[in-house]
C-alpha cells in the first residue's frame, strides 16, 4: 500500500490535471499461473479533454494522457511503467481529425539483466467521433512507426467506446486495437524471422458509480501477440476502484 500511495502522489505531482486515478488488482496469476508468477496492483492516471474546435485556423480536438504503473516488482515495487499521449486537430471543416500519438515505457525483471524497454511508438493518422444507439465511439486509423534496430512501418486501427446506463450509474467503456508488425526487429532473438505478425489488444471496462467521485468496477485486459509470440489469446480480469478528480 505504501508503494501505491507513493505512485499516486508521484503521478499527480507531475502537474497533470488528471480526470481519474484508478487502482486495479490484476488477477492474471489465478487465471494463468504458468505464464504469470503473481497477481499485482496497477495504478492508472488518465486525463481526457474533448476541446471545442472553435474557429481558429488550427482547431484542436481531443487530448488524451494515460500513465500506468504495474506493482509487479520485488516487494511490490513498480515493475513496469507505460505512458501514452495523443492529440487530435484539424485545419478543415469536416469533423475528421488528424491524430498524433506517442507511447513508450520500460520494465524491470528478476534478474535485473533481463530488464527491457517498451520501445517508443509514433503514430499519425485520422480519427472520427460519432454517436450510435446512445453510445459515443471514436474510430482511429494510424500509420505506426516503431524504431527497432530494424524499424517496422505498419497500420494500426483503434476503436474507443463509452456509454452510460441507468442515469449514468453504470458506465461501459474501453477500446481495442489491431495492428501488424515485422517479426524481425533486427536483434539476435528475431534476426532469422520473416514476415508480419498480427496483434490485438483490448481493455473493455464496466464501472458502477457509488458517488460523483468514487466508482468500483472491473477491466478485462486481452492480448494476442503482445506478451508472447505464441498463437494464444490471453484474457486477464481485474477488480478496481476509481477516484474522479
Amino acid at each position: 500500500m505504501k508503494n501505491f500511495v507513493v505512485a499516486v502522489l508521484y503521478f499527480v505531482s507531475m502537474g497533470v490535471n488528471a480526470q481519474s486515478v484508478q487502482l486495479h488488482y490484476d488477477m492474471r496469476h489465478w487465471v494463468d499461473p504458468k505464464a504469470n508468477s503473481k497477481n499485482f496492483p496497477t495504478v492508472y492516471v488518465e486525463y481526457f479533454k474533448n476541446q471545442d474546435s472553435g474557429t481558429a485556423f488550427i482547431k484542436p480536438g481531443s487530448f488524451l494522457f494515460k500513465m500506468e504503473a504495474d506493482m509487479l516488482g520485488e516487494k511490490g515495487n513498480i515493475g513496469k511503467a507505460y505512458m501514452q499521449v495523443a492529440q487530435t486537430l484539424r485545419l478543415w471543416k469536416p469533423p475528421v481529425f488528424l491524430h498524433l500519438s506517442y507511447s513508450g515505457g520500460l520494465g524491470l525483471t528478476e534478474p535485473k539483466q533481463y530488464s527491457y524497454y517498451i520501445t517508443n511508438t509514433f503514430q499519425v493518422g485520422a480519427s472520427y467521433t460519432f454517436q450510435w444507439h446512445g453510445a459515443w465511439l471514436s474510430t482511429v486509423l494510424d500509420y505506426k512507426y516503431v524504431p527497432y534496430a530494424k524499424p517496422t512501418n505498419d497500420l494500426i486501427y483503434t476503436l474507443y467506446w463509452w456509454r452510460g446506463f441507468f442515469n449514468y450509474k453504470l458506465e461501459l467503456s474501453g477500446d481495442f486495437s489491431i495492428w501488424t508488425e515485422n517479426k524481425n526487429h533486427g536483434d539476435d532473438l528475431t534476426k532469422d524471422m520473416y514476415g508480419k505478425r498480427f496483434s490485438f489488444f483490448a481493455e473493455p471496462q464496466a464501472w458502477y458509480n457509488i458517488s460523483k467521485k468514487f466508482a468500483t468496477g472491473t477491466k478485462l485486459n486481452m492480448y494476442y501477440h503482445v506478451n508472447t509470440a505464441d498463437n494464444i489469446l490471453q484474457a486477464y480480469p481485474t477488480v478496481a476502484v476509481k477516484y474522479k478528480l
